[in-house]
Parts: C-alpha cells; sequence; structure tokens
C-alpha cells in the first residue's frame, strides 16, 4: 500500500504544479475562449487544466518505471507502452479541440485511434468474469474493447460542465475502484500486489487531488477535453485491465461476488455520466443535429434550473456516486444484506437531497398559506 500512496502524492504534488504553470502561460498568452451562452462561469477562464494532469501522469510513470515494486507493471512486451501513447493521442487531441474547437467527427475518429492502440497493446476484455465466458476471437474482444472506451471518454466529457464536478466524481469513483483492485490482489496474487489495474488508478487519484484545489469553485482553470477523455481513458484502462486478465477458473472455483465487479463498479460508477450522454444523443438526433452538438441541457443544467446552486449541482453528483460505487465495493467487503441496506439508506438519502429544492419550495408554500 505504501508504493501506491506514494504514487498518489507524487501524482497530486505534480499535477498541482503543472496545472499552476499552465494558468500562468494561458493568462500570459490569452489562450481562452469567450464565454458562451451555455456557461456556468462569468470571467474568461483557461481550458487546458488536462495538460497539467497528463503531466503529472507522465511524470508518475516514469517513476513507477524506476521503482521495482511495480517491476511486474513494466514487463517487456506489456501493455504499458501502448497505455502511454493513447493517453498521448488523447490529451493532445483533447488540447487542440479546446483551442481550436475542432469537428466532432475528427475528434471522434481520433478518440477511436487512441482506443484502438490501446486495445491492441493488450487493454482488452478478453474473459468475462460470469461463469467463465470468453470472449469468442481478438476481434471480437478488440472491437467490444474499443468501443466501451470511446463510450466512456465520451460520457465522462459530457458532464463537464460546472467547478469541480468531473474531477471530484472521477476521485469517489476511482479510490472505490483502486480499494477493490488493491484488495482482488491479495486474494488472487498474495504474493504480488502490483498490477497496472491499481497502478492507474492511483495515478488517476492523485490527478483528481492535484487539479481540484486549482478547478474548485471559482475555478481557475478548467480540465477540458484534454482531461476529461485523458480521465476517461485512463478509467477504462484500469478496468478493462481487471477484467481481462482475472482469472476464470479461479473465479469458477471461488464464487466470489468481485468476479462481477469489474464490469458492474465502474459502469455503475459512471451512472449518471452515461446517463447523461444517452440522453443527450437522443435529444440532439430527434431534433436533427450533431450528437455532439453543444447544449443547456445536460442533467447538471437541469439540476441548476430545478434550483440547486451550482456547488449543490456538483454535491448532487458526488453523493449518488458515493453511494452507487460504495454500494457495489460493499459486495465485496461485507456481506450482501449490509449491501442491500446501505444501498436503500444511500439511494433515500441521496433522492432528498436530490428533489431538496422542491421539498423546501412546498415547505415555504405551507408556511406562507398557515
Amino acid at each position: 500500500m505504501r508504493a501506491y500512496l506514494l504514487m498518489i502524492a507524487i501524482t497530486a504534488v505534480v499535477t498541482f504544479v503543472a496545472t499552476h504553470f499552465v494558468i500562468k502561460l494561458t493568462r500570459k498568452y490569452k489562450i481562452y475562449p469567450e464565454i458562451r451562452s451555455r456557461d456556468s462561469h462569468s470571467v474568461p477562464t483557461p481550458r487546458l487544466g488536462g495538460l497539467g494532469m497528463f503531466v503529472g501522469f507522465l511524470a508518475a510513470m516514469a517513476i513507477a518505471a524506476s521503482l521495482g515494486w511495480f517491476k511486474s507493471v513494466f514487463v517487456q512486451g506489456g501493455p504499458i507502452i501502448g497505455v502511454v501513447v493513447a493517453a498521448s493521442i488523447i490529451a493532445i487531441l483533447g488540447a487542440l479541440d479546446d483551442v481550436f474547437d475542432l469537428d466532432w467527427m475528427l475528434k471522434l475518429g481520433g478518440q477511436f485511434v487512441a482506443a484502438g492502440i490501446l486495445a491492441w497493446s493488450g487493454v482488452q476484455i478478453v474473459s468475462l468474469p460470469i461463469g467463465g465466458i470468453t470472449i469468442g476471437s481478438f476481434g471480437m474482444s478488440f472491437v467490444v474493447s474499443v468501443f466501451l472506451t470511446v463510450l466512456i471518454m465520451n460520457a465522462v466529457n459530457f458532464i463537464d460542465g460546472l467547478d469541480g464536478l468531473v474531477a471530484g466524481v472521477v476521485l469517489i469513483g476511482t479510490t472505490t475502484f483502486f480499494v477493490y483492485t488493491y484488495l482482488l490482489a491479495q486474494q488472487t496474487t498474495p504474493s504480488n500486489y502490483f498490477s497496472l489495474a491499481s497502478l492507474i488508478s492511483a495515478i488517476v487519484i492523485g490527478m483528481c487531488i492535484g487539479f481540484l484545489p486549482h478547478n474548485w469553485r471559482p475555478a481557475k482553470i478548467f480540465m477540458g477535453d484534454s482531461g476529461a477523455l485523458l480521465l476517461a481513458l485512463l478509467m477504462t484502462t484500469s478496468a478493462v485491465s481487471v477484467t481481462g486478465q482475472l482469472d476464470p477458473v479461479f473465479i469458477a472455483q471461488s464464487n466470489l461476488m468481485p468476479a462481477f465487479l469489474p464490469m458492474i463498479l465502474p459502469l455503475a460508477i459512471l451512472v449518471l455520466p452515461l446517463l447523461d450522454f444517452t440522453l443527450a444523443v437522443l435529444r440532439r438526433l430527434r431534433a436533427g443535429k450533431s450528437p455532439f452538438a453543444a447544449d443547456r441541457q445536460h442533467i447538471h443544467h437541469r439540476l441548476q434550473d430545478f434550483g440547486h446552486g451550482h456547488l449543490g449541482s456538483v454535491i448532487v453528483f458526488y453523493i449518488w456516486t458515493l453511494v452507487i460505487s460504495a454500494a457495489c465495493l460493499l459486495l465485496f467487503l461485507a456481506p450482501f444484506e449490509w449491501a442491500i441496506g446501505f444501498s436503500i439508506f444511500g439511494t433515500a438519502a441521496a433522492l432528498v437531497y436530490t428533489i431538496w429544492p422542491l421539498l423546501f419550495r412546498k415547505f415555504q408554500k405551507v408556511e406562507v398559506g398557515k
């Protein structure tokens, strides 16, 4: 655990410092877009925060490669080079879009290229941990992995509309996933707790911790596409690498609930982004627009229209992410009844907070009526 805590700390410090310099440079050379009608901020703000996060990622990977702890992760012929190349493509593509507002088809094409490189390097869903089901061919595994990666990248990017929203959601969800991967490694490979999934999760946690102080309201910088797409790519890398590396024989023999979590947990953590993405695509296609055309009808916008403030809308996402991810993790850590009990209580609490503006308005009407 000390090795992972060290990686989190290093990544956080490097990301914080690098983002600080990005803020200085973008303000000096006025590299920031004009305020749009759908934006929630009123002061021109740089959108290249993802570059600071990318520097943190590269520094962490370089340091991890030099440490003997992670030698099993950086084996020759492993997926590390593919992960770094895919992350570099996404960071550069996102940064170009943050500055020049690229055509959506070009962005989508770049995402498929990066996801393809990632899958080709070996980060694929080779087997599904449900009864030891194995995907039939390399081609099918490749296609499923690529589309899953692109889907999650766009889902995360779609909710990047409020200060601290994406970084906080990813921080909460990835922390949960890190705990899961670490504890799973203790059961599957007790002689070696070090895995690509846990390392990437630790780095993502550090990236979010280092970036959040700059992105908390009022944000000094936004992560932009360069940050949101990068975080999503790395989250997917962690999740898919666990799914593909689990031994179906071990799963069948152990009959552990964790066998299901590599697929359930990442999707559960991102249930709100995925819902937002699906609704946005359907809404825009129904209106005859591009599925990637911007608008102000995302869930976080509707929460504000519903009565939540900026911070309140962000906290709604935080609470739901925490409830869902913690409930999934409890399936691994505690008896099934405890997980169900927490899910019921947590869902009720999250729902009350979500609809609180409506309840408060009704309460005021009752008081006025008296």
